[in-house]
Order: C-alpha cells, then sequence, then structure tokens
C-alpha cells in the first residue's frame, strides 16, 4: 500500500483542516497509508540553519522522501496560504536543486467556513508546487465548505454526497499515482 504524507497548514488544535485530514484518512484507509507529518516545531526557515538541518525538519524532509505521494491540506488565510505551510514549504525545498519535493507527486485539498472553500489558497499553492518541481495530482479538485455537521464525531463524514466526492478524490489520486509508475 502507498504511503502519502498528509502535511496540515494549520497548528491549531481544534483545526477543521486537522479535522478533514483524519476523516480522509479514515474514509481512503483502504487505498492508502496515511501519515501525518506534523509542522508545528519546524522553526522558522533560515538559511543560515541550513548546514546542520534542525531534527523537525530532517524528519519532515524524511517522511516526505519515504512517501508516494504528498496531500497538502490548507485553510485560507487572507486569500493566501498559511505562514506556517510556506514555512514548512520552504524548509523541505532545501537544500536548493536536491530536495524531497522534486518530482513528488502532490495533491491539495482544503476547508474553509466560506462558499469558496480554499480556491485561492489551493491556487497560489500550485503556483508554489510547480515552482519546486513537484507533479501536481490535477484532478479532481477539493475545496470545502465545512458546515458543523460535516463530519461526525467520530470523525467520519456524516454526509453522505462528501463521502462520495471525498472517495472520488482519493480514487482519482490513487489512479493518477498508478499511472505514474
Amino acid at each position: 500500500m502507498q504511503t502519502v504524507a498528509v502535511i496540515v497548514g494549520s497548528l491549531r488544535k481544534d483545526s477543521i483542516n486537522k479535522k478533514l485530514a483524519r476523516a480522509v484518512a479514515r474514509e481512503g484507509s483502504d487505498l492508502f497509508l496515511f501519515q501525518q507529518t506534523p509542522i508545528d516545531d519546524i522553526p522558522l526557515y533560515n538559511q543560515d540553519l541550513e548546514s546542520d538541518f534542525p531534527a523537525p525538519v530532517q524528519r519532515l524532509q524524511a517522511d516526505i522522501t519515504a512517501a508516494a505521494a504528498v496531500l497538502l491540506v490548507t485553510p485560507e488565510y487572507n486569500r493566501s496560504i498559511p505562514g506556517v505551510l510556506k514555512n514548512a514549504l520552504d524548509w523541505a525545498s532545501r537544500p536548493y536543486g536536491n530536495h524531497s519535493l522534486s518530482g513528488k507527486p502532490v495533491a491539495l485539498m482544503g476547508a474553509s467556513g466560506g462558499a469558496v472553500g480554499t480556491a485561492v489558497a489551493q491556487f497560489q499553492l500550485r503556483g508554489i508546487m510547480t515552482m519546486l518541481g513537484s507533479r501536481l495530482i490535477p484532478q479532481p479538485e477539493l475545496y470545502i465548505t465545512m458546515r458543523p455537521d460535516l463530519i461526525a464525531p467520530d470523525g467520519t463524514f456524516a454526509d453522505a454526497s462528501t463521502r462520495k466526492f471525498l472517495r472520488g478524490f482519493l480514487e482519482g489520486m490513487r489512479d493518477w499515482l498508478n499511472k505514474q509508475v
């Protein structure tokens, strides 16, 4: 079974994107092994530290390298990606020219309370990931407008149509990855 490194661009304990990532992992547990890759302990990027990468950065890079793909689950803050996610991507893209994201398949998703979900943040992520040489999984795109009843207390999708849509996203991701092998 292929491993997917899941990076959630939120530090908040009760983040809707963390809930989304956990629900997706439950829904797709028969398709992928989802590895939650924390970014809450990664220091701010500082090129002076590249001579001896901090341990949390080494873990991030190792998780990405070991995975068949990366799933970025992003909130949208002020019509952009969160700084903590950008910081993690800056570290993961080092050393320049020989980094863990180069050539790595990457899928994007996110949730917000707004009507357009995280469309603007994901648009920006597409530009960043393209510049880093990642291979973006093009379809399907996934923007979730989070409602209080979307994810049940047990962490599963309470809404059948959302579960079906998410399942299609994961199957599309699996099929795309299998075609690339």
